[in-house]
């Protein structure tokens, strides 16, 4: 694959900017943008997950947005199948893929291709989950290592969630977490890809989440949370973890004041983003690093005419 046709990726944490990059290289280049958010494929919730407006995306064709019913659950693989089918699309009008957003697994399907592993009971992990509690982290990454060896150096040590997935999927396949994944392959190669992850200063992207916050609320987010109560979206729907649905619904209900769930929204918030770090920190090392200060000077180093996307980096 030549450099004119490189599908770039654009990940960061919440608020940190990725939309915008992606709309101006888009204008730069002739492309088109995927959501790769797993929030923003739903509908209704405009407000609450950032979504791009009207505008930006009737400059720019948008895809994967605001498409799935609220009810309705929508796993990584059925974003892997839709994605890649639009890829496709794009790249047949002679146009630039960009999918951008925070949703690490789904870049990381995209990528590497999606683990086929066999559905686990809930029960088994529950009980799995409740054993890494009881031991802690050190103690239970000492079994995992005695129950599959191939993990060594693969994470690291302290990373709860992936010791418990390569633990729970070992002992009960009996097949180790990364035999799996060498299975696994991508409908593309690594060099198909320009990986593109803003890093923004811990004070800088706190600001931001505030300021965000604070334009959600003024720009109708009370009002989307009324409409969604009134859906009666089942429980156990994705739809409900979108942030700000719990604390504007409390709002709602007089058991907090307007100020109270505006700081709660920015704390989640703020913690979502450092989980989002915590993952591009052990999952995204090759990716290219881009300061969000300097977005501008990257999108000038873009030449319309040879469309060389490596000038990037």
């Amino acid at each position: 694959m030549d450099k004119q046709s490189k599908i770039i990726l654009i990940s960061g944490p919440t608020a940190s900017g990725k939309t915008n990059f992606a709309v101006k290289i888009a204008k730069k280049i002739q492309g088109e943008i995927i959501n790769s958010d797993s929030m923003q494929v739903y509908k209704t919730l405009k407000i609450l997950t950032a979504r791009p407006n009207k505008i930006v995306q009737k400059n720019i064709k948008h895809h994967l947005y605001g498409t799935i019913d609220l009810n309705k659950k929508f796993s990584t693989g059925q974003w892997l199948k839709l994605a890649i089918k639009k890829i496709k699309s794009i790249q047949k009008k002679k146009k630039i893929p960009i999918l951008v957003g925070g949703t690490g697994l789904y870049f990381q399907s995209l990528i590497n291709g999606l683990v086929k592993i066999p559905e686990i009971p809930l029960k088994f992990r529950n009980k799995v989950r409740l054993m890494s509690k009881r031991e802690g982290q050190k103690k239970f990454y000492k079994k995992l290592l005695k129950l599959d060896p191939k993990v060594k150096d693969k994470f690291d040590p302290n990373d709860t969630q992936r010791s418990i997935r390569a633990y729970e999927i070992k002992s009960y396949t009996n097949i180790s977490m990364y035999d799996w994944l060498s299975k696994t392959k991508s409908e593309f190669k690594d060099s198909d890809f320009l990986k593109l992850q803003i890093e923004t200063k811990r004070e800088k992207l706190i600001e931001r989440i505030n300021l965000r916050t604070h334009v959600m609320i003024n720009s109708g987010a009370i009002k989307e949370v009324k409409k969604f109560l009134e859906l009666k979206i089942r429980k156990e729907q994705s739809a409900n973890k979108v942030i700000g649905i719990v604390e504007l619904t409390q709002y709602l209900n007089d058991k907090i004041t307007l100020d109270e769930a505006k700081e709660l929204i920015s704390i989640k918030t703020r913690q979502y983003a450092k989980r989002q770090a915590t993952w591009a920190k052990t999952r995204m090392i090759s990716w290219i690093k881009i300061d969000p200060n300097k977005i501008d000077s990257y999108i000038k180093k873009l030449k319309k005419s040879s469309l060389k996307l490596d000038q990037l980096t």
